[in-house]
């Protein structure tokens, strides 16, 4: 089973996100974010936190105009999984292929600190590792991880069983305490915490590593 990091200028969790996979079991490539094409049998695409282009514009926008991401894309729309992580969420919405948007946070304070969440919909692959309802740790470390929405869209996310993890004690402002969501076909991940800072004993929390061992488990059986 294999993985593909993406690496923007400014990012800045990418090797953390690597070595997640590679702790789960995917052999891992880094992909810088000038190429055109994803390694040959790519099952899963990370796309890591950080500041891409400095923020500059938008979050992730500059970054979701990248040569790579049309091959993200295309692997999205081919049933491929992606896990867009902080900054890399924000790429994805910038991509169209999660909805809503990350706003500024709402007290305009840049938060670094571990939050307790909720997790949803656990038919999700990135969620296999948890019980729906299971309160977890992760670190957030964001500006701008404000989830926003219309309403339309938060119903449809809500009734699809589409909300990954809500934030038990909302840091940033997020509708509907959101903190993570997928794609219709379940298979697109977009979330603010960093489930790879809480997946080794020596960072203190592994929280996170359920995560990554649900997924490869979902690819293994796949």
């Amino acid at each position: 089973m294999k993985a593909a990091v993406i690496v923007f200028p400014g990012s800045n969790c990418d090797r953390d996100l690597a070595g997640a996979f590679k702790a789960a079991g995917l052999e891992t490539t880094m992909v810088w974010h000038k190429d055109a094409t994803l390694p040959e049998g790519v099952d899963i695409v990370g796309v890591p936190g950080g500041f891409s282009y400095g923020d500059y514009l938008r979050s992730g926008a500059i970054a979701a105009q990248s040569p790579i991401c049309r091959a993200v894309a295309d692997h999205a729309v081919r049933g491929g999984y992606v896990l867009g992580i902080c900054n890399g969420f924000q790429v994805l919405t910038e991509m169209q292929l999660l909805p809503g948007a990350l706003m500024r946070n709402q007290r305009i304070k840049y938060i670094c600190r571990t939050v307790p969440l909720i997790v949803g919909e656990a038919d999700s692959v990135f969620t296999a590792g948890y019980e729906a309802g299971q309160r977890i740790e992760i670190p957030i470390a964001h500006h701008d991880g404000n989830y926003t929405a219309d309403q339309v869209t938060l119903a449809k996310l809500r009734g699809e069983g589409r909300v990954a993890f809500t934030y038990a004690e909302n840091p940033n402002g997020s509708h509907h305490d959101i903190a993570g969501i997928v794609s219709e076909n379940g298979r697109v991940l977009g979330m603010m915490p960093h489930p790879e800072r809480a997946a080794d004993p020596v960072l203190g929390n592994t929280d996170g590593r359920a995560l990554f061992a649900g997924l490869v488990d979902a690819l293994a059986t796949a």
